[in-house]
């Protein structure tokens, strides 16, 4: 016969091995992953910048530090084919997306990848309390997490990546 304890410690232990990541349980990948610029910054730069990273995208500051938009490879791609820009005069600050979806560390993994999953991003920048950067989650980062964490069977993973949906 086992007994069942039902103390505060066991409750909070066991709320807590349920509970879904936080964005911050991966913040060393997502920290790794951020590359940053200043508005001043010439698209030149910025392309430098993106050639030596595996996302597609940059997240622009301004002098306090604070996240103002960002520029992406298909942004910088539409600005330069369309003679929109000129690498060598064009200030990132000029093109940049100030709209733009963000997370906070604290944030649940689980349903940053669900909205990333329906806006269709595949990068979305973290940051702090002052809006300052701290990361760049990849959903794909995010959802190995969420595997290695046990969270979610593979399958259920494996629909959401493919866009099928839950079943």
């Amino acid at each position: 016969m086992s007994t069942v304890s039902n103390s505060p410690a066991d409750v909070e232990s066991a709320a807590a091995a349920l509970a879904p990541a936080p964005v911050s349980s991966i913040d060393a990948v997502t920290r790794a992953r951020l590359v940053t610029v200043g508005v001043d910054a010439l698209l030149a730069e910025v392309a430098a910048r993106l050639s030596s990273t595996q996302i597609s995208l940059v997240v622009v500051c301004d002098a306090a530090g604070a996240m103002v938009g960002v520029v992406t490879e298909t942004i910088l791609v539409r600005q330069l084919g369309y003679g929109q820009a000129s690498v060598f005069t064009t200030r990132a600050g000029e093109v940049i997306t100030r709209e733009f979806d963000a997370c906070r560390p604290d944030d649940s993994l689980p349903e940053v990848l669900a909205m990333m999953q329906r806006r269709g991003l595949i990068h979305v920048p973290v940051v702090d309390a002052d809006n300052k950067p701290v990361g760049v989650l990849n959903a794909r980062d995010g959802l190995r997490a969420l595997l290695e964490q046990g969270h979610y069977e593979e399958s259920l993973l494996r629909n959401y990546v493919m866009g099928v949906g839950y079943q």
